[in-house]
């Protein structure tokens, strides 16, 4: 099976050749058949021609190195407006905004916490919610995304 960091290391040269930024990807093995998810970035954004450009040179570089057994599927798109955040330094982009995210184990008898982020420190997110602030591992993280978008709601 295909890792994520080894799909990540084919995929970021073949991405920036064309010009974009390899926002994140999500590979989902599903038996016979896998879903491979890449976001792209672009400082004036991103169109389907700009996926469909993507997507060819992804598939290009992915038919080279074969990391994938079997069929899969590959979706190549914008992250959108609810973005979904995989790096720190994505993180630290949306310091001030509203996200959702999702724990792999419980903190506190919960999962799913949505609130501002207010900052990063030692390995953990800082984040608001209500009149409480949580500091959660940042490598305790299972999913997280935007919410309202890029500009969304402080």
């Amino acid at each position: 099976m295909a890792s994520n960091e080894r799909l990540q290391r084919i995929i970021d040269p073949a991405v920036r050749a064309v010009g974009f930024e390899l926002w994140g990807l999500d590979y989902h093995s599903r038996g016979r058949r896998s879903l491979l998810r890449v976001y792209i970035d672009a400082p004036g954004g991103v169109t389907v021609d700009d996926c469909a450009l993507v997507s060819r040179q992804i598939s290009s570089a992915l038919d080279v190195e074969d990391p994938i057994v079997g069929e899969y599927v590959l979706e190549v798109s914008s992250p959108g407006l609810d973005r979904p955040l995989y790096t720190i330094e994505q993180w630290q982009r949306y310091l001030g905004c509203r996200v959702k995210l999702r724990l792999r184990s419980p903190f506190e008898g919960r999962r799913i916490f949505m609130g501002v982020l207010a900052g990063l420190e030692d390995g953990e997110v800082v984040l608001v919610v209500g009149d409480e602030e949580y500091l959660l591992p940042f490598e305790g993280i299972d999913k997280a995304n935007l919410v309202d978008g890029p500009g969304g709601a402080k």
